[in-house]
């Protein structure tokens, strides 16, 4: 991230910015039925959002409606009241109790879309159109070109899935690359020392490249899954690079 140019509401806003072109695709291809469960997410999301950031006196972020919209495209298809249960699981307990966007482990959209498919095993999951997982490109781009991405992230994951064969076993597919993109590279979830972000996007590639070859189910689980796991580990490969940067200080100089 650029420093002394962006704070953290700008940096949710060049986010929010970002997703557009994912969302209009989306919405092209669900229709109706797309733009009510986003409308559902971001309005029960904001909700949760308003009441916390009230009793806080601090603004909205517009970090929140980029989960809403990962949230929408991700979540298993379970009723109304279950993605009302899910969207409100994610955004209080992934985020909001550890005081709002930026200051917790884990994306509130991971988090409500883990519930969903733990708590609702028999739901569907989503099946993107490969359209979407073009639209990241240019998101990614942008973000890139302000400096928001992480693109050590960006760069370990891509580095693994292509030499497992990305392209050619259809790894890289569109829910992939939307997790990858807006959750593994969530400058406010991903690993923060150099190495780490290596290794951060490196762990979520092998987990993809595990999951595909060992686990028969939607490319939408596969992501998210992997992107969990790959979040919680963020705090301890941060720590693992910090160690060897102190044992290569003390082999140096003693």
């Amino acid at each position: 991230m650029m420093r002394g140019i962006w704070n953290r509401e700008t940096v949710a806003l060049i986010l929010l910015a970002a997703a557009l072109p994912v969302a209009a695709t989306w919405l092209w291809e669900e229709g109706v039925t797309g733009g009510s469960r986003l409308l559902l997410a971001v309005i029960v999301g904001g909700l949760w959002q308003g009441l916390f950031t009230a009793l806080r006196a601090q603004p909205p972020s517009a970090a929140g409606a980029v989960s809403a919209l990962i949230i929408a495209m991700l979540a298993p298809q379970v009723g109304p009241l279950q993605f009302v249960l899910g969207i409100s699981f994610g955004f209080v307990f992934g985020e909001l109790v550890f005081g709002g966007w930026g200051r917790s482990v884990l994306s509130p959209a991971v988090v409500a879309i883990m519930f969903l498919g733990f708590g609702f095993p028999s739901a569907a999951w989503p099946v993107l159109a490969i359209q979407i997982g073009w639209a990241t490109i240019p998101a990614a781009l942008l973000l890139l070109a302000f400096g928001v991405l992480p693109w050590r992230v960006l760069a370990g994951a891509l580095v693994v899935l292509v030499l497992a064969g990305g392209f050619s076993l259809d790894l890289l597919t569109s829910a992939v690359a939307l997790a990858l993109v807006f959750l593994v590279c969530d400058p406010a979830t991903a690993a923060s020392t150099s190495l780490g972000r290596w290794l951060h996007g490196a762990l979520f590639g092998s987990l993809i490249v595990l999951f595909a070859a060992s686990w028969d189910t939607a490319s939408a689980q596969i992501a998210v899954s992997a992107a969990l796991l790959a979040s919680l580990s963020a705090p301890l490969l941060d720590e693992i690079a910090i160690a060897l940067w102190r044992a290569v200080r003390r082999h140096r100089h003693g």
